[in-house]
């Protein structure tokens, strides 16, 4: 769980009367534009007797969330916690004179949740800090450095243990990312840091509000989501309608993120006086009730191995493979490719064992029965029952999952040649936009190769006389430098290893070891050719 709450919430997307509808709600101090005196003084109004920490906590665990973050600190620079720093602060600016970040650290360990906060390195309230620029990438003057960190020791050092901080906008200088992400670490080693304390000194990636990635990724990634689109904070004048569709939305949403490997966060934002907006509480309910079902195929998985499924998604767990049936099939039966090796048990319906079909060999894949496991196609016409949308095949896996990937093939004479658009790319990702564009870092091919040795040529466009990649062979390492300004190729003899890659060979092309988060490849790959030699 996500929380978004701060004095914008009491304002609710309005000033003076009117709809402030440029921009996300708890950004409406700058997208009003409000002047700073009358912004500040929402601090008189901050009483907010409908904050029920335990209550939010009770709702966290009925939607089955495992953690929750609230933000700490916004851009508007008021603080849910008492610092040293400033007095604009819920403990001794307002008439409410309480912690809010105590009060949930403090429910959250009650009632077995882990607790985040989300901080923003940016602070428009700060003498001599920010205003507001496009996109949010402030530089950090000295000044604010130096109290964002007594503001992040007093976080880590008065609030318990902190499973993540949720870093926000600005843009740092490296030595400043630095500086933020050793004063967390030397506190509490254990914390999480996002990805958005940027230059790579985060622990997780943060993807773009309300995305997901659209390439592969090696570190730990975060979807944050919110309700809609338009807004984290609470905005008063929201359409909140189709219930059963967010509800539906949210699921899909999360199944996607966890079948990729990512964790889902999803955002509420509550009224001014604290209390949660009901429609809110109601999705994150309606999600509970499913996991309630199926949530043996999300807590503890990881991502699916295959390429992608016609009918939806599947996630890995420990003695099984979960398919989750998004769309339904025109044969009624669910295809799986690459798992010809693999030994399975009977497939059943989660939640329904009792009924269980034979998983048929297909090809190089299996193919499951939906018609033999008595499962019919809902309507989805906006029926809440839970057992209806996006129902969940398990297959019991008997000994290790064997995946062929999909390859690519040779020629007839044993050539094989590599295009960068077949490969899968990986990315720096430090988050979108706030100057800081993604960037490529490695490409990886799975190739039908059936010769033991190939004479391989890199093809490039020019780069720097001290550009070096490192060509990777089933796990093995071959250092290649590129030549100088005027080399467009180089070539290399190269083994495969059957035995580590029995299905495919691993064809892989990364920056010169040592390798470091953020390093791209130095050049551009035009091609690459492999020739099987004698």
């Amino acid at each position: 769980m996500f929380i978004h709450f701060g004095l914008y919430s009491i304002a609710g997307g309005m000033w003076n009367g009117k709809r402030v509808d440029n921009g996300y709600s708890e950004q409406i101090f700058a997208n009003g534009p409000i002047p700073a005196k009358d912004y500040e003084a929402l601090a008189k109004q901050f009483d907010p007797e409908q904050f029920d920490p335990d209550a939010i906590v009770a709702l966290a665990k009925a939607a089955g969330m495992k953690f929750i973050v609230i933000t700490a600190k916004h851009h508007d620079g008021f603080n849910l916690f008492q610092t040293s720093q400033t007095s604009y602060n819920a403990v001794d600016g307002t008439p409410y004179h309480q912690d809010i970040v105590k009060q949930l650290a403090d429910a959250c360990a009650r009632g077995g949740l882990k607790f985040g906060v989300y901080y923003s390195t940016i602070d428009w309230h700060h003498p001599g800090g920010n205003t507001y620029i496009e996109g949010n990438s402030n530089p950090i003057t000295p000044e604010q450095e130096a109290f964002n960190a007594v503001q992040l020791k007093e976080l880590l050092s008065h609030y318990g243990p902190i499973s993540e901080i949720w870093f926000d906008m600005g843009k740092p200088t490296p030595a400043q990312s630095e500086h933020f992400a050793h004063t967390v670490h030397a506190l509490q080693p254990q914390t999480m840091i996002s990805g958005r304390v940027w230059n790579h000194y985060g622990d997780f990636a943060v993807m773009g509000d309300n995305a997901e990635p659209d390439v592969a990724m090696e570190l730990p990634w975060q979807a944050p989501a919110s309700m809609f689109p338009e807004t984290w904070g609470y905005r008063s004048w929201q359409e909140r309608k189709d219930l059963p569709g967010k509800i539906r939305e949210n699921i899909t949403r999360l199944v996607r993120v966890v079948s990729q490997g990512g964790n889902y966060i999803l955002n509420i934002g509550p009224e001014g006086d604290g209390s949660v907006v009901p429609y809110e509480a109601q999705v994150l309910r309606g999600i509970g009730e499913w996991l309630k079902h199926n949530g043996e195929a999300i807590y503890g998985t990881r991502k699916q191995p295959f390429a992608p499924l016609d009918f939806g998604y599947a996630t890995v767990g420990p003695h099984a493979v979960y398919l989750f049936v998004a769309k339904w099939p025109a044969d009624h039966q669910l295809h799986i490719p690459g798992v010809a090796d693999t030994v399975f048990g009977h497939a059943y319906r989660l939640g329904s064992s009792q009924v269980t079909t034979n998983v048929q060999r297909d090809g190089d894949g299996v193919t499951v029965s939906l018609d033999r496991l008595g499962m019919r196609q809902s309507s989805d016409n906006g029926d809440t029952n839970v057992d209806a949308f996006m129902p969940v095949v398990v297959l019991p896996v008997k000994g290790p999952l064997r995946v062929r990937p999909s390859m690519v093939a040779a020629a007839p004479d044993g050539r094989i040649h590599l295009q960068p658009e077949h490969a899968e790319h990986y990315l720096n990702y430090n988050g979108e936009g706030y100057e800081a564009p993604a960037t490529l870092y490695k490409l990886s091919w799975q190739v039908d190769a059936q010769a033991a040795d190939y004479m391989l040529t890199l093809h490039y466009k020019a780069a720097a006389a001290s550009a070096k990649v490192d060509l990777w062979i089933d796990g093995q390492r071959y250092p290649l430098g590129l030549g100088g300004p005027d080399a467009t190729s180089q070539s290399l003899r190269v083994h495969r290893n059957q035995k580590t890659h029995p299905y495919a060979m691993q064809v892989e092309l990364t920056p010169s070891a040592p390798f470091r988060e953020g390093m791209a490849l130095p050049v551009t790959v035009q091609s690459v050719e492999l020739s099987p030699t004698r």
